[in-house]
């Protein structure tokens, strides 16, 4: 099947206004071109302290850093994921939606002034750390967090590959904070990866949602369909942290035959989108199960919401992290850009999933599996009785069935993938009486 990649259109060219600032008038406010009232009198105020620092601050400041200074703290004051991005910041986003980029590897945001991890990405060193979601960073190396902006803290865990940061997290359920040692690499981020769980059951994991993720999990589709037919698939979204929404419409389209999967509303006329699927649905019908938790946001979001709002698959796991909105990046003449959260994301049955996240249909909690040790006392069945009547089909080919031991390293392993597995078997078991 073919994939219609739908780029988000909301890119637009800021405009700027030439602004005079005569002090001592009473003008209360006056009008841009656009009809729009501009606060004059506010203006007057934000001049007057951009005077005052520039006269009186300890340290001589210049105009650019300034301006940046007041930009950021506009447009940090609005919301967690809208920022400004300079020229250095723009050209690590691209990098970074691309695939390859350098650091710890992990998806982070702000929480109470402190840096708050949403997900770490799968065989990065901050995985193999053992950094989990919803960590909270408060040191980086021997310097607070506390206060410092969200971009300065990222420049920080970024170096040189092979350098050493030690990061002092805050963690759930712990008494006191961990100080966790990272060793700085290059990321280079496969986003999906596959394998057969068992006979006919395939598993794809989706780690980041990039331009070619949903080319990406198609081919490893078809290279499993190729070793047998697919009984039924796991699509595990689990600390997800999302990533472009056309790769979502991508993915979800790869699952659904027709009918809505996602629409944004805001504003402006160019951000009320609506995302539809193409024919073709790349398991043929299938039995589904996505794999969710509090790491999956966003993008995850979407995909999950789509399925379940269709009745395509089975969503299992733990509630999701409740990110349902939209950010366009709009260039700057400087080089840099704006990254604007100007829209709202809804599942096809019109559900908001802004700080709410997704409910699973199966709430799985995030467990350990021991093994018991065996008794080596034999479980008394019918078999067992002295004189019970024998079966009259194979006796010998039904007692080594009922021997054969069973694979218990999926369960100690993964135990929310061992469970997605026994679902899709059941799924699979009704859809042939069906």
């Amino acid at each position: 099947m073919t994939i219609r990649s739908k780029p988000i259109t909301l890119f637009a060219v800021g405009t700027v206004l030439g602004i005079t600032l005569t002090l001592g008038h009473s003008v209360v406010g006056a009008r841009d071109n656009s009809g729009d009232v501009l606060p004059l009198e506010q203006l007057r105020t934000f001049s007057d302290v951009f005077a005052r620092i520039k006269r009186n601050y300890v340290e001589d400041v210049s105009d650019e850093d300034l301006l940046e200074h007041a930009i950021r703290g506009m447009l940090s004051g609005l919301d967690p994921h809208s920022s400004y991005l300079n020229t250095e910041q723009f050209q690590e986003l691209r990098i970074g939606t691309s695939g390859e980029f350098g650091g710890l590897g992990i998806e982070v945001g702000m929480e109470d002034g402190f840096v708050k991890v949403v997900s770490p990405i799968d065989d990065t060193p901050a995985a193999r750390a053992g950094m989990q979601p919803g960590d909270l960073i408060i040191r980086l190396d021997d310097k607070p967090v506390k206060g410092m902006a969200l971009n300065d803290a990222v420049k920080m865990m970024r170096g040189k590959p092979g350098s050493d940061i030690i990061l002092t997290v805050v963690r759930e359920g712990e008494d006191k904070p961990l100080k966790i040692t990272i060793t700085r690499a290059v990321i280079q981020v496969t986003s999906v990866k596959n394998r057969i769980l068992e006979d006919g059951y395939g598993y794809v994991r989706v780690s980041h949602f990039q331009t070619k993720t949903p080319t990406d999990m198609i081919k490893a589709i078809e290279s499993m369909q190729t070793e047998s037919e697919l009984k039924g698939l796991v699509l595990d979204l689990r600390n997800n942290p999302g990533g472009v929404l056309s790769a979502a419409v991508g993915i979800s389209d790869a699952f659904l035959n027709d009918g809505l999967i996602v629409y944004t509303d805001g504003r402006e006329e160019d951000s009320r989108l609506r995302y539809s699927a193409s024919r073709g649905d790349v398991i043929e019908g299938a039995p589904l199960v996505i794999l969710v938790n509090g790491g999956s946001a966003s993008a995850s979001e979407i995909v999950a919401g789509a399925m379940q709002d269709h009745g395509r698959g089975v969503v299992m796991g733990s509630k999701t992290f409740g990110k349902g909105s939209v950010q366009t990046i709009q260039n700057l003449p400087n080089g840099g850009a704006v990254k604007l959260t100007t829209a709202r994301y809804y599942t096809p049955s019109g559900r908001s999933i802004q700080a709410q996240g997704i409910d699973p249909d199966i709430v799985t909690g995030n467990l350990r599996v021991a093994k018991r040790e065996e008794s080596g006392i034999e479980p008394i069945t019918e078999s067992s009785l002295s004189g019970h009547l024998s079966n009259p089909e194979d006796g010998e080919a039904l007692k080594t069935a009922e021997q054969k031991p069973a694979d218990d390293s999926l369960a100690e392993d993964d135990y929310q993938l061992n469970e997605a597995l026994n679902l899709l078997k059941g799924l699979f078991i009704l859809s042939r009486k069906g």
